[in-house]
């Protein structure tokens, strides 16, 4: 395996890891993924700085909005990165957050977002995240 393949793998794993984090409701391990000085926009426009705030915020939605919720997400199956220098990489994903209560699931929970990840030390982390409702082209064209 090149080196190419083992940071794409690598990216996967980060990314399962994410999902892994979200789905146990373990707003430590959600924060782990991200660097210490990492930028995390919800699909709601909040701003949060750093991984201790991303980790304490996702810990209470966890706790409360979020609870019971499992994440499914398109990012670590069909990895595509695309390496900007050979350290850094867009990647973008689909998702969408399914609540405990399907009757509560308003069942258009679906979101695109927009990860910059960075190797350092050999690790890659997240370091900026944009997330948003997929919404439909204007025109219908993809």
């Amino acid at each position: 395996m090149d080196n190419h393949q083992k940071d794409i793998q690598a990216m996967q794993e980060l990314f399962t890891a994410l999902s892994d984090a979200w789905n146990r409701g373990d707003g430590a391990a959600f924060g782990e993924c991200f660097t210490e000085d990492a930028d995390y926009v919800t699909f709601m426009g909040q701003h949060l700085k750093g991984r201790k705030q991303i980790a304490e915020v996702h810990q209470w939605l966890f706790n409360g909005p979020l609870k019971g919720s499992t994440l499914e997400s398109s990012a670590a199956a069909e990895l595509r990165p695309r390496f900007v220098t050979p350290d850094v990489a867009i990647v973008h994903g689909i998702g969408e957050a399914k609540l405990a209560d399907p009757a509560q699931d308003s069942m258009d929970r679906g979101s695109i977002n927009t990860n910059v990840v960075v190797k350092r030390n050999g690790v890659w982390k997240i370091t900026a995240f944009h997330n948003c409702r997929i919404q439909e082209i204007p025109g219908g064209r993809a």
